[in-house]
Parts: structure tokens; C-alpha cells; sequence
């Protein structure tokens, strides 16, 4: 079965665009995991999307997801709630100072608790601030991300929120596919 997919793509073009959320109640941090892991790599993807069904990244090697997490000026910025993880943003710096938030979202678990604005307001300041965490990359002068009609409910208004603008939007075909869950049939 076919269905149609919406994907908006959204930026900001300064750093003055970001509108911070509020601090979420509670014990939240967010922390980098600075040493790169496709095992957590996979867990927070499969968790978060497992859903919403992401499943660009499930066929991936381990020496795939390597490489991927390996790449200067790709990071992965986590929410913990009480030592727990509750959610991540993944950025991923692009030639010309321009940074994509690749992945982003909340573990179900987690949503609804006002941390997704919290955790987003992060990520985009780690990826305004990216180039100082590597030597050599030149200055973000952008900062993006696409979401789509299969994401989360209250995915672009948080990105609104946050002061993204809309740049394009695009509509396809694509075959309906279940949702994965974060392990085979959990959903």
C-alpha cells in the first residue's frame, strides 16, 4: 500500500533565530556522548524511531554505523532524565558551515513532558557552537533539518517554536511500512 508523504525542511540562518524553550521539571541533562558508539547509536535510533518508523539506518553494518559517527563534526547530544536516557539529537556538519540536525526526537516514554523543547534548544546551540569543538571546520552559518508527516504529533511545531523557518516542502509516494518498534514486532 502506497501512502503520501510530507517532508518540510526548516532552517535557521543565525544563531539570533533560536528561541529557547523553558527548562523541563525535574532532573534533565543533556550530555554528549563523546566517545562514538554504534551501539548507542543504534539503541537511541531504534528507541526513538522505532514508532514513528524510522528505518533508513536499521540495514546498517556495525562498520557502517562507524564510519557514520566517525565523521568530524558528527555528534550525538543526549537527554538523560534521572540518569536515564530519554531522547537525542544527532548533528552532522556539512561543507560550508552548515550543520543538520539528522535525527532528533524522544523516546515514547519521554514525550509529552516538555523535554523535546528542552533537548532541541540544546542541540541547535551545539550546532551553532559545533566548530569550536573541531579544529578546522569553518564557522556554522546554517543550521536545518527536513520532518515529515509520519514523525511525532508536536514535531514541527517545536521546530517553529524554536525559530526554524520553513524552506521547502516536498510530497512523494512511499510504500506504508509498520513501524519497527525499537526491537522486531515490540509494536
Amino acid at each position: 500500500m502506497s501512502i503520501t508523504v510530507t517532508t518540510w525542511s526548516l532552517e535557521q540562518t543565525s544563531a539570533a533565530d533560536l528561541r529557547p524553550a523553558a527548562e523541563p521539571a525535574g532532573d534533565v541533562t543533556v550530555v554528549r556522548a563523546e566517545v562514538p558508539s554504534p551501539e548507542f547509536s543504534r539503541f537511541l535510533y531504534t528507541a526513538v524511531g522505532g514508532d514513528i518508523r524510522w528505518t533508513d539506518r536499521l540495514g546498517l553494518t556495525y562498520a557502517q554505523w562507524e564510519r557514520l559517527l566517525a565523521e568530524p563534526g558528527t555528534e550525538t547530544w543526549v537527554a538523560y532524565e534521572r540518569g536515564t536516557p530519554a531522547g537525542y539529537v544527532e548533528l552532522e556538519a556539512q561543507p560550508g558551515g552548515v550543520v543538520e540536525i539528522v535525527y532528533f526526537g524522544l523516546l515514547p516514554a519521554f514525550r509529552g513532558r516538555r523535554i523535546g523543547g528542552h533537548l532541541l534548544t540544546q542541540g541547535v546551540r551545539r550546532a551553532w557552537d559545533l566548530a569550536g569543538r573541531w579544529p578546522g571546520l569553518p564557522a556554522t552559518e546554517r543550521v536545518w533539518l527536513h520532518t515529515c508527516s509520519l514523525d511525532g504529533e508536536h514535531a514541527m511545531d517545536n521546530y517553529v517554536r524554536r525559530g526554524f523557518k520553513l524552506f521547502d516542502t516536498r510530497q512523494e509516494q512511499a510504500d506504508e511500512v509498520a513501524a519497527p518498534g525499537p526491537w522486531p514486532g515490540a509494536f
